[in-house]
């Protein structure tokens, strides 16, 4: 049995299934420091998600866990950071080419999967950042949006496309933090606009740009994707704000909650195809 309360967002009842999250946080490029462990200790992010009731989060930096048996996860969580074929910068062991093409195939036969932040810069194509790609790299596609650059850290206001998404109902309509925001490329038309980065007053050149998504969620054949591109402070990881998004997310990849997903891209930022000036 389901109800459908207000906005058309549907619940399960009684669903008191444990969902098995791989939380993902190889660091092949910058990394991040709530992904950072001291020692033995939990980074900040695994201790937060930690929190999240109905998950059993299973953290790991070891690229080697997409060689074994994926069936036993419900979703794929990436808080990561450029090619994770090579080892780069933490030194942990880097996934094989056989390993991600086994994680997109488990996405598309019904996986789900959540990315924040750098997870948009996490196998980002060859070349000029400031060009779009027809063909990006099939992670890059299946996730809906690729990272090209940031500026320095400010306060910017967000705007909140759909209330009725997991995680949003309680967000009211626009809100303002401070964040290292991500200026991003290569959006799937498909994807379904949650968040929208007004950039109207920001500074630096990474900003000169129409509004455009930081948060959406896709499908991918038979799998949920939801990609947030907050993250980079600890203390948007300790908001009230942040915890409810991923809980949702995390709700809707896992098929414990569902939502109306339209393409509206071309609608809510039209100018999203523009990009930043290359100086």
């Amino acid at each position: 049995m389901t109800t459908a309360p207000p906005y058309g967002r549907v619940v399960a009842e009684n669903d008191t299934k444990k969902r098995k999250v791989l939380f993902f946080t190889k660091s092949s490029d910058f990394e991040h420091d709530p992904v950072k462990r001291k020692g033995e200790s939990p980074s900040l992010s695994e201790t937060i998600l930690r929190k999240i009731d109905g998950f059993e989060i299973v953290p790991t930096k070891d690229g080697r866990v997409f060689d074994n048996e994926l069936t036993q996860y419900d979703a794929f969580f990436f808080f990561t950071s450029g090619n994770l074929i090579e080892t780069g910068t933490d030194n942990c062991p880097p996934m094989s080419p056989r390993g991600k093409e086994a994680l997109l195939a488990a996405i598309r036969d019904g996986k789900g999967f959540l990315g924040v932040h750098s997870a948009s810069a996490t196998f980002r194509s060859e070349g000029n950042g400031f060009e779009t790609q027809e063909h990006p790299d099939p992670y890059i596609a299946m996730l809906g949006g690729e990272f090209i650059s940031h500026g320095s850290q400010q306060q910017a206001q967000v705007k909140i496309v759909d209330p009725k998404f997991p995680g949003l109902q309680d967000s009211g309509e626009t809100f303002c933090i401070t964040e290292e925001w991500y200026s991003l490329k290569n959006f799937s038309k498909d994807i379904h606009v949650l968040l929208v980065l007004e950039t109207e007053g920001m500074h630096d050149p990474d900003y000169r740009r129409p509004p455009f998504p930081i948060a959406w969620a896709r499908i991918e054949g038979k799998g949920r994707v939801y990609y947030n591109a907050m993250g980079h402070r600890d203390d948007v990881w300790t908001s009230e704000r942040f915890l409810a998004m991923l809980t949702g997310a995390l709700s809707w990849v896992t098929r414990r909650e569902h939502a109306k997903l339209v393409a509206n891209l071309s609608r809510v930022t039209p100018g999203a195809w523009a990009l930043p000036p290359k100086d």
